[in-house]
C-alpha cells in the first residue's frame, strides 16, 4: 500500500537520484543493526575459538607468576596500585586483539551495507524530539511495534536454542558427576560453543531477512508523489515557463545574427513567397557556396525585405529553394546542387557585370 505524503497525495513514484542523494546526505540509509550483531558475534566467536589457547596460556602464566611472588609481596598503598595497574595492563594486552577485531567488524559491517558515508546531520541536536507527546507517538508507532516483535522473536529463538541444546545433552551432563574439574569445564565449554554456533546461525538468517526488510522500507520512505517529482524537476531543470522564455530569447538572438548575414549574401533564392534562402560564395575563401540565412513565411518575407534594402539579388527558383531550405545554417551546398547554384550565381554576376 502506497504511503501518504505529509503534504498530501500518495507516494507512488520511484525516488529520483537527487532524492536518494538527499536521504544519504542526512544519514538516512538502509542499515540493519541485526547485520552488525550477527557479524560481531559470529566472527568474534570464531576468533575466540582460535585465540583461546594463546589467551589461556598467557593468562595462566600471569596467575602463576603472581602466585609465586605473593609471598614476598609488600602490601602498601603504592604497591597495590602498581599491582592493579600491572594486572590491568597485562589483561588489556591479552584482550587487545579482540577489541581491535570488534572495531574492524563494526566498521565493515556498516560499510558493506551502505558504503562510505560521512554525515554530520545525525549529530545535530533535534529539540523536537524532546516533545513528550511526539515521543509517546514514536513509542507506539508502527516502527516501534516492528522492533518489539523482532526483539521478542530473537529472544524466543535464542532461548529455545539454548534450552533444546542443553536438554539434548542432559544425559551426558549426568556422567560428569564422577569426573574431574577439568573435564567439567571442557564439557561446559563445548556445550557453550555449540549453543553459540547455533545462535550465530539463527542471527545470520535474521540479519539477512532484516536487511531485506529495511532496504524495502527505505525504498518506500524515499518514494515520491507526482507533485514532489514536478517540484524537483523545476528545481533541478528549471521552471518550464522560464526555460521557454530563455529559448525564445536565444531564438530571437539567432534570428538577428542570421538577418545580419543577409546583406553580405550574393543572392537570395525564393519559392517565390513561401521560402527564402540567402547564399554567399567567395571562391578565394570557400570550397562551395554557403547558406547564411533561411526562413519560411514571415521570416522569408523579412529576408526578402532586407535583401531588397541592401540591393542583394533575389532569384526565384522553387525547386532549388525547397532543396536549399533543407540544409542547415552555415552548411555548404552539396555537390548535387553545384550546377543549379552555379547557374544562379552566374546569372547574378552577369546582371551585376561582375566576374568572380
Amino acid at each position: 500500500m502506497a504511503q501518504e505524503s505529509p503534504t498530501g497525495g500518495e507516494r507512488t513514484e520511484e525516488p529520483s537520484s537527487k532524492r536518494r542523494e538527499d536521504f544519504r546526505k542526512k544519514g538516512q540509509v538502509a542499515q540493519s543493526k541485526e547485520v552488525q550483531t550477527a557479524a560481531l558475534l559470529t566472527i568474534c566467536l570464531l576468533f575466540w575459538l582460535m585465540y583461546l589457547p594463546i589467551f589461556w596460556k598467557s593468562f595462566t602464566e600471569l596467575i602463576y607468576s603472581l602466585w609465586l611472588a605473593i609471598g614476598e609481596y609488600q602490601i602498601t598503598e603504592t604497591s597495590i596500585i602498581s599491582l592493579t595497574a600491572f594486572i590491568f595492563q597485562k589483561i588489556a594486552l591479552l584482550l587487545a586483539p579482540l577489541f581491535f577485531l570488534v572495531m574492524l567488524i563494526s566498521f565493515f559491517s556498516s560499510f558493506f551495507q551502505f558504503g562510505w558515508l560521512l554525515s554530520s546531520t545525525p549529530l545535530i541536536p533535534d529539540f523536537g524530539k524532546l516533545d513528550p507527546i511526539a515521543g509517546m507517538a514514536r513509542f507506539f508507532s508502527k516502527k516501534a511495534l516492528i522492533e518489539l516483535i523482532k526483539s521478542l522473536l530473537k529472544l524466543i529463538l535464542i532461548g529455545w536454542i539454548a534450552y533444546s541444546t542443553v536438554i539434548d545433552h542432559f544425559n551426558e551432563a549426568l556422567i560428569l558427576v564422577d569426573t574431574n574439574i577439568g573435564s567439567i569445564f571442557s564439557y561446559i565449554a563445548k556445550i557453550s560453543a555449540l549453543i553459540m554456533a547455533k545462535i550465530c546461525a539463527i542471527l545470520i538468517l535474521l540479519a539477512f531477512l532484516d536487511f531485506i526488510f529495511i532496504k524495502w522500507d527505505m525504498e518506500e520512505q524515499m518514494k515520491m508523489t507526482k507533485e514532489e517529482l514536478k517540484e524537483e524537476f523545476k528545481e533541478s531543470e528549471g521552471d518550464p515557463h522560464i526555460k521557454a522564455q530563455i529559448r525564445a530569447i536565444q531564438q530571437e538572438m539567432a534570428r538577428k545574427r542570421m538577418m545580419a548575414e543577409v546583406p553580405k549574401a550574393d543572392v537570395v533564392v525564393t519559392n517565390p513567397t513561401h521560402l527564402a534562402i540567402a547564399i554567399r560564395y567567395n571562391a578565394k575563401e570557400m570550397d562551395a557556396p554557403l547558406v547564411v540565412a533561411k526562413g519560411a513565411d514571415l521570416l522569408a518575407m523579412k529576408i526578402r525585405e532586407i535583401a531588397l534594402e541592401h540591393k542583394v539579388p533575389i532569384f526565384e527558383n522553387p525547386p532549388v529553394a525547397r532543396l536549399l531550405h533543407k540544409l542547415d545554417l552555415g552548411e555548404h551546398i552539396p555537390e548535387d546542387l553545384f550546377k543549379a547554384i552555379a547557374e544562379i550565381l552566374a546569372h547574378v554576376y552577369s546582371l551585376k557585370g561582375k566576374i568572380r
